[in-house]
């Protein structure tokens, strides 16, 4: 079978976490696993373009990253008994190499925990995120630097940390225990929510959005939804996912510029993905219980189910941002809510509701705050308020689109309008 490259890439992404995961729970050691699972990703995508894909190509990439695991930690354990620094390990021996000939299955799916482990609560949120699309996103580090705009050795170290935190925290590589559960799976939803969001809007850089990492995000949710169907709001997370990918083809203008919600052209969205995110959300919500995930989801429904801009239903969304302001505290759904006050009770109730805000040490240095106030500025007719407020914003963001659309409704405001 010959497959072009770009779906060799896409099998391997798909396989590597399952490989890794193989090795991380024979061994025990997932920063010895997910180097040998790199150097058999390696040879995969130097072999298999030009010589076929193998029938079994799980199985292929499986025995090639063990033999590959087996010399590493062979080497290690004569590097430490040649600086006689070695222990004695006290009857677990699943860091010990086997034998080269011992059989090995890879049948068993690790994906779900290898989330788990990338995402435990002792990483910095950063090195979560890095961790998990190296390890269970298949993306190289090349690609993880690129996406968050850093030197690929800087990226490079924050992984190497990451592995190595885990390596020293002697986790043992299982599921956690139903106790820690739950606590944990909130820290694996958060990190596919932040790789989803900095994928839809990019925080730096000259491109709205970073396609690999929502795609990415989206995949990845997609696999926990089909290792746990029966999480509510996995399916949240999923659903909110897709509802607002589904804007993304009409969020841009030919020139890369940011097209606002209100002012998009709404037959460009993935009808598709709508119903789905759709389907996903109202079943979650029935079945209970609901989360911060879901509330988002059904947000974004209503935006999207929505003909027009105009019809929008701003009285549910208003309803449904006071509950998720209630379930989270988190200011910028509080600066969501004050949005759909004024779209609701006209701005000056939008704005007495954006005034709350403004010591929110959380808020502080984010443009956020000012593009909401020039928004509601604008709805009531301070074209100089909105056009300071604009500015302000334009200043503090790190995205070139963002600051390019908030210069220009500035500009635009600016103009005197032409007398009658």
């Amino acid at each position: 079978m010959t497959l072009t490259d770009h779906t060799v890439e896409d099998l391997l992404r798909e396989l590597a976490p399952q490989v890794l995961g193989v090795l991380a729970r024979r061994f025990g050691d997932f920063a010895t696993a997910e180097d040998a699972v790199q150097e058999a990703l390696l040879a995969a995508t130097r072999q298999w373009p030009a010589e076929g894909v193998p029938e079994h190509p799980r199985g292929w990439l499986t025995q090639v990253a063990y033999r590959r695991m087996i010399e590493l930690v062979r080497a290690e354990t004569a590097r430490r008994d040649r600086e006689e620094r070695a222990a004695r390990r006290s009857g677990d021996d699943r860091r010990t190499a086997p034998a080269a000939d011992e059989p090995l299955t890879g049948e068993r799916d690790d994906t779900l925990v290898l989330l788990f482990l990338c995402c435990h609560p002792t990483l910095s949120t950063p090195s979560a995120i890095a961790l998990t699309l190296r390890a269970v996103g298949g993306l190289s580090t090349a690609e993880i630097a690129r996406a968050f705009l850093v030197p690929e050795a800087t990226m490079a170290q924050r992984i190497s940390r990451a592995k190595q935190r885990i390596h020293d925290s002697g986790l043992p590589f299982r599921m956690p225990e139903p106790a820690d559960r739950q606590a944990r799976l909130a820290a694996v939803l958060h990190v596919l929510y932040l790789i989803f969001t900095e994928g839809h809007t990019a925080s730096l850089g000259d491109d709205l959005r970073r396609v690999d990492l929502s795609e990415e995000a989206v995949r990845l949710t997609r696999e926990m939804r089909r290792l746990l169907p029966d999480d509510s709001e996995v399916a949240g997370l999923l659903a909110l996912m897709l509802l607002t990918d589904a804007r993304a083809a009409a969020r841009t203008g030919p020139s890369g510029e940011l097209i606002p919600l209100a002012e998009q052209d709404r037959s460009r969205w993935d009808a598709a993905a709508i119903a789905e995110g759709t389907a996903l959300v109202t079943a979650a919500m029935a079945r209970g219980p609901v989360g911060p995930y879901q509330i988002q989801a059904a947000v974004a429904a209503l935006h999207d189910e929505a003909p027009s801009a105009a019809d929008t239903d701003w009285p549910q969304i208003l309803a449904l941002y006071g509950v998720l302001e209630r379930l989270t505290g988190s200011p910028v759904v509080a600066l969501n809510r004050a949005v759909a006050t004024a779209m609701v009770h006209g701005p000056a109730a939008g704005l007495d509701a954006l005034a709350g805000l403004a010591g929110d040490s959380r808020l502080a240095g984010s443009h956020r705050l000012d593009a909401a106030r020039a928004h509601l500025h604008e709805m009531a007719g301070d074209r100089d308020a909105a056009v300071t407020h604009y500015r302000a914003a334009a200043a503090r963001t790190t995205s070139r689109p963002e600051q390019e659309y908030l210069q220009l409704r500035a500009a635009h405001l600016a103009t005197p309008p032409p007398r009658p």
